[in-house]
């Protein structure tokens, strides 16, 4: 616990991913740092990612893997894939690849807490547990940090506070005020990497089901982004990796007013004329007359044959006879379109697309044009990555910048 009115040269607010980060690298660059988190823990929400075993970077580092403001992406290349790898290494974090995706050997993202942990208090850093926040002012010297009890100062300070993705774990948006009330502002925030709630259809008769399949995200009609992958079919509709890839321009485009549509092929491996094809080869198998549900059996999930023959209205024991009455059928399987209701709610959101307006942040240094000494990093900036490690990618090398700038600017004053 530091002591009151202490003086510090860097106060990192946030204790997540990307703020732990931020503090290890000012504290390589500065000498006395405080981290400050409102919950009880280091790293909650990091400890929970990859459902616990932390892809924590990809070996496909593409600025493409990378939405939102592209003014953001060259923050990357101040610390790589590489320096990544290395940096987590150096802490005692073996990295076990598997098809691209960087785990953890021990595939537990504790481990990965633990380790930053470690080399914070390796550091010296400050760290300050479930510290509420009232105010932070810019002073002569630098910023206050107060709880309304006690009162903190340093020469700059790094805001690592996420977005409102898993408020639970402490990403409720509590601290937006603070750095509102600095003239900085927010673009439109909306969940990323989310289920997808559809309109109109009802999906309990196949909640449950997974198959692999193609996903298209239509907005007004126009295609925005597709993926490929295992769909996951839930009560309130979709889910799985390909729909968080694309979740992110459906939950823009309802917030912007605009009509979202995922159009479902539920047999990516086959084109229209080969499933037309593979279903002309089953009717002369069986001497031209097959019943509606066994053309389909042992081409697709048993649970989503009826599902499917529904929406095409045929009846499972429909005497199919002629190629041409499955044209329906084959519509259905390869574009089955589903008009978005709305995105899952934050507290289901890996991460949000949205963030703070950039046009106020110096990109190369992250630190705030309108406040000297004050810098941004992590999911508070509008950048957000598809699954598979990108998110915490951007963490660490926003929080390594921001961290190191913030320690430069203490001892200089000036960057």
């Amino acid at each position: 616990m530091a002591k009151e009115n202490q003086h510090f040269d860097c106060a990192v607010i946030g204790a997540g991913a990307s703020g732990m980060m931020a503090a290890i690298a000012a504290s390589e660059n500065s000498g006395r740092v405080i981290l400050i988190e409102h919950t009880n823990k280091v790293g909650k929400k990091l400890a929970a990612t990859g459902n616990g075993k932390c892809n924590f970077t990809n070996a496909d580092m593409q600025e493409e893997c990378f939405r939102g403001n592209p003014a953001l992406f060259p923050v990357l290349r101040q610390f790589t894939l590489q320096d990544t790898l290395d940096f987590f290494h150096r802490i005692g974090i073996y990295p076990r690849e598997k098809r691209g995706y960087y785990y953890p050997n021990s595939e537990q993202a504790a481990s990965v807490v633990c380790a930053l942990a470690r080399k914070l208090n390796e550091r010296r850093v400050t760290t300050l547990l479930s510290y509420t926040l009232t105010d932070v002012r810019k002073e002569k010297r630098g910023f206050a940090l107060t709880d309304g009890v006690s009162i903190y100062y340093a020469d700059s300070v790094v805001f690592a506070v996420g977005l409102l993705a898993s408020d639970k774990l402490g990403s409720d948006g509590s601290a937006f005020p603070f750095i509102k009330k600095f003239g900085h502002h927010f673009t439109k925030i909306v969940p990323a990497l989310c289920g997808l709630y559809a309109k109109n259809i009802n999906f309990k008769r196949v909640a449950g089901v997974r198959c692999d399949a193609g996903i298209r995200l239509l907005v007004d009609g126009q295609e925005v982004a597709q993926d490929i992958g295992e769909l996951q079919l839930t009560e309130y509709g979709l889910s799985g990796i390909p729909v968080f890839q694309v979740s992110r321009f459906a939950s823009m485009a309802l917030a912007n007013g605009q009509k979202a549509t995922a159009e479902v092929c539920f047999l990516p491996e086959f084109t229209d004329v080969q499933l037309r094809e593979e279903f002309t080869y089953r009717l002369r198998q069986q001497n031209g007359v097959v019943r509606a549900y066994d053309l389909l059996d042992g081409l697709t999930n048993q649970k989503l044959i009826p599902f499917l023959l529904h929406h095409a209205s045929i009846s499972e024991d429909t005497q199919i006879r002629d190629i041409r009455q499955l044209d329906g059928l084959i519509e259905v399987i390869r574009h089955f379109a589903v008009e978005i209701d709305r995105p899952r709610a934050y507290e289901f959101a890996q991460v949000c697309a949205g963030g703070l307006d950039t046009r106020d942040i110096d990109t190369p240094t992250l630190m705030s044009k309108l406040v000297p000494g004050m810098f941004f990093c992590g999911e508070l900036l509008d950048v957000d990555g598809i699954c598979g490690g990108y998110n915490l990618q951007w963490a660490w090398s926003s929080g390594y910048v921001a961290g190191k700038n913030a320690a430069v600017y203490a001892k200089k004053g000036k960057l």
